[in-house]
């Protein structure tokens, strides 16, 4: 189990956790939770050895393995398939073991490895990995690409395919999602609630967490506090424990007054006096009981357009893509109005993100029309306007830009809304991280009156927090929403329509994201099935008389293979009867006084000849046997 007690962390000047207890037992899948900068990563890089606390201590197993999902990339020019691969460490040196001892031709070293490469599940491991990329949605030709061909956002996901590559007691994933769409998160939630050891998540996904952990452990205010149940279990229990707190804060606070009053008015006077020092002995031993913070930082709204039009935009016939020789999206109809709330679902590479740039004009149209409505304003959010953004220039200035006449104040108050306060409204963006740009983003949208919000992947890099104050102001907006995103409960609280985008068409979908679910598996399967039916070969266009020379030809290399394979193994047993009697010689005590000498190393030079000869035999022997069982199979399939 992990066992942490009184334990203090800190890194530089800033104290992370101070007295923390924390108890975890195996199998347990846990989600870690709380503000950014509270210590959840270097919570983890303690349990990886990398960090060692200030004070207390952290236990947990020494043979335990542990795989986590990387941060950066080490190997940039190796295929994708042997990245992953490389994430089984014990494989990984078992191979270059058995490449020494086959350079040093040493057979009992080589018969030892290959047992170890057998109690690895060596000769699955290729097939393993590909299964992890294909879940994580990488098409078979891309395997074999080198992971500097990937963008960042595919060598994260290269990144996690290798932490779950490994054999793993203990799996510590730092935001898997961040990278994935919903398809693959679906596939790694599956994957997840299978795994056999103890799981660390940090996750801002709720549906996700609801999904994968049994347990919460918040940190909060220095401390570890262990829930039971995922995050929407977590967050009924928080609100009790919260209005619980504040009473007990209340309570404390009037009987601190008491205190202080009493001593005020008593501590002058000799006959009060003892009982003026005890209570102030008292008051000092009174551990002070934080009132609870349960406000969020942020509090925004996106503002009501002036005017508006009906529809938005009439999307008619349009034919969408980037070369009318192979289109992703045809024959399009789309119309929104105002007021309409729409999600995009569909797999990785259907045409989502291309249907929204073509809406905002950045990808022409191959054909049909688009018309816009007169007073149509959008608001458009996508991971790349991050990149757009001016790194020189702080949040305040960014207003500025956009809000040319508006006071300085109110610009102020509206960053405020979005948790830029003070000096952080004045610092240039190039020291921001992912989750302020996007923020900031956001605010830039949200203070333009947007009467259509076209949001693609909005809540990358956003806290929970964030997320929650995201899909309170979406439900208040009163424009139309057309949304692609990957976390399933902005989706639920804030549109009322699903459409399909999924082999090259765009259709409204009748069901909810767990019939979404479904149909994702269906289509999945029948993706497979189409693959396999593509590389079958056609039956009734095959020569039959080719089939049968063939199989005659196949039948004809059996019997001397499996002449061959009855002589190895008549050869086998022969050697594996001199070794057993050897081995009988060699248990006599006697032999191994010292006038036997020569005849001890004799033996055992005889002995290492014979186990030699052992591994050669049956390497050969079980080559043999493949190569019959692979025509065997063959020739059933002519047949």
């Amino acid at each position: 189990m992990i066992r942490i007690s009184e334990l203090t962390l800190q890194r530089g000047p800033l104290r992370l956790l101070e007295n923390a207890e924390l108890t975890l037992h195996p199998g347990h899948k846990v989600g870690l939770i709380g503000a950014n900068g509270a210590g959840k990563s270097s919570l983890f890089a303690l349990l990886r050895g990398e960090l060692h606390p200030d004070a207390g201590d952290c236990d947990l197993p020494a043979t335990w393995r542990i795989a986590h999902m990387r941060q950066e990339i080490d190997a940039p020019h190796r295929s994708a398939i042997d990245y992953v691969l490389d994430g089984d460490t014990r494989l990984r040196d078992i191979q270059h073991r058995l490449a020494l001892a086959e350079e040093q031709q040493d057979g009992a070293e080589l018969g030892r490895l290959h047992a170890e490469l057998d109690s690895a599940d060596a000769y699955t491991a290729n097939a393993r990995a590909r299964k992890l990329l294909a879940g994580l949605g990488f098409l078979e030709e891309q395997m074999e690409n080198t992971v500097n061909s990937f963008s960042g956002g595919w060598r994260m996901r290269l990144n996690l395919a290798q932490a779950l590559m490994c054999p793993s007691d203990l799996l510590l994933l730092d935001e898997p999602t961040n990278h994935l769409d919903l398809d693959a998160i679906l596939w790694l939630e599956s994957w997840l609630q299978n795994y056999q050891g103890t799981l660390l998540l940090i996750s801002h996904d709720r549906d996700f967490l609801d999904s994968v952990v049994g347990h919460i452990v918040h940190v909060d205010q220095q401390k570890l506090t262990l829930y039971s149940g995922g995050y929407t279990a977590f967050e009924r229990a928080r609100a009790e424990r919260i209005m619980q707190q504040q009473k007990a804060h209340e309570k404390q606070q009037a009987q601190r007054a008491h205190m202080e009053d009493f001593i005020r008015r008593f501590k002058a006077k000799a006959t009060k006096a003892r009982q003026a020092q005890s209570r102030i002995k008292a008051l000092e031993r009174m551990e002070e009981l934080a009132p609870a913070h349960f406000d969020s930082p942020f509090n925004f709204v996106f503002r009501e357009a002036d005017k508006t039009s009906s529809p938005l935009l009439d999307l008619d016939k349009a034919t969408l893509g980037y070369s009318s020789d192979a289109p992703i999206l045809s024959n399009v109809k789309l119309q929104l109005a105002p007021g309409a709330r729409i999600a995009l679902l569909g797999p990785n590479g259907a045409g989502k993100s291309t249907l929204i740039k073509s809406i905002m004009h950045d990808l022409p149209l191959l054909s049909g029309t688009l018309t816009n409505g007169e007073n149509l304003v959008i608001g458009y959010f996508a991971q790349h306007q991050l990149d757009s953004l001016d790194p020189k220039a702080s949040p305040l200035l960014h207003m500025q830009r956009v809000a040319t006449n508006e006071r300085e104040q109110v610009l102020r108050d509206f960053l405020g809304g979005f948790d830029f306060r003070g000096d952080r409204c004045d610092e240039p963006v190039v020291n921001f991280s992912g989750g302020e740009k996007a923020r900031l983003a956001l605010a830039l949208i949200a203070w333009g009156k947007p009467n259509l919000l076209l949001l693609d992947e909005p809540t990358n890099h956003l806290d929970l927090e964030m997320r929650q104050a995201l899909s309170m102001a979406l439900q208040d907006f009163s424009g139309a929403l057309l949304l692609v995103s990957h976390d399933r409960h902005l989706i639920k609280s804030t549109v009322d329509e699903l459409y399909l985008v999924a082999e090259g068409q765009v259709q409204a979908f009748s069901g909810d994201l767990e019939d979404y679910s479904k149909w994702l598996s269906d289509y999945r399967l029948r993706q497979l099935n189409a693959t396999t039916d593509k590389d079958a070969p056609v039956v009734d266009k095959i020569d039959r008389r080719a089939q049968r020379q063939a199989a005659a030809a196949l039948r004809k290399q059996l019997a001397p293979l499996r002449k061959q394979a009855d002589t190895l193994e008549k050869q086998l047993d022969q050697v594996q009867q001199e070794l057993a009697q050897l081995e009988s010689i060699l248990a006599d005590n006697n032999l191994y006084d010292s006038s036997q000498k020569d005849q001890l190393k004799k033996h055992l030079s005889q002995q290492a000849i014979l186990l030699q000869r052992q591994d050669e035999l049956e390497e050969n022997w079980l080559l043999r046997l493949e190569e019959l069982e692979a025509l065997q199979t063959q020739l059933e399939a002519d047949v």
